[in-house]
């Protein structure tokens, strides 16, 4: 590995920046753009064990902040999915049960995949924004403490 990249990781991985680092790539990591945050999150609490709740709030708030960007870009969207929505009968059976669930469909944000792109969707159904963002927020937190916590685990196994 180069070590400019190896000086940049050490860096990030700093106490004084691991926060920042860690709510910036939630937030990318929600919205459209494949990126996986668990990996950092991880890798913070690894190095500074005693920022375990610290790190799982900021990557909360950060994914969510970016889940509900998802959300708006899906709100601003609207005709685009609407002239897909004709051409497939699974797409149109996936947004009937979408719109029955209403904003508790958006508890499953963390699922990889098909989250990111659910947010979208709550959006462009114009489900109501603060309910979706409060299940989102939920989900995620979930998400992030059984994730770091089960690789702290296993890790400490090895």
């Amino acid at each position: 590995m180069p070590t400019w990249i190896e000086h940049l990781l050490t860096l990030l991985s700093l106490p004084q920046y691991s926060l920042g680092t860690v709510f910036l790539v939630s937030f990318l990591s929600a919205t459209l753009i494949p990126l996986g945050s668990e990996p950092v999150v991880y890798g913070v609490v690894h190095l500074n064990p005693q920022l375990f709740w610290p790190v799982v709030l900021v990557a909360t708030a950060g994914n969510t902040l970016g889940g509900a960007v998802s959300w708006g870009m899906g709100y601003g969207a609207h005709k685009a999915v609407d002239a897909y929505r004709h051409t497939s009968n699974h797409h149109t059976r996936a947004l009937a049960w979408l719109e029955k669930l209403g904003p508790k469909a958006c508890l499953l944000a963390w699922l990889p995949g098909v989250g990111d792109p659910l947010c979208a969707v709550a959006g462009w159904l114009k489900l109501p924004f603060w309910p979706c963002v409060v299940y989102m927020a939920i989900g995620k937190f979930a998400r992030y403490v059984t994730m770091t916590g089960i690789l702290i685990g296993v890790v400490s196994l090895l």
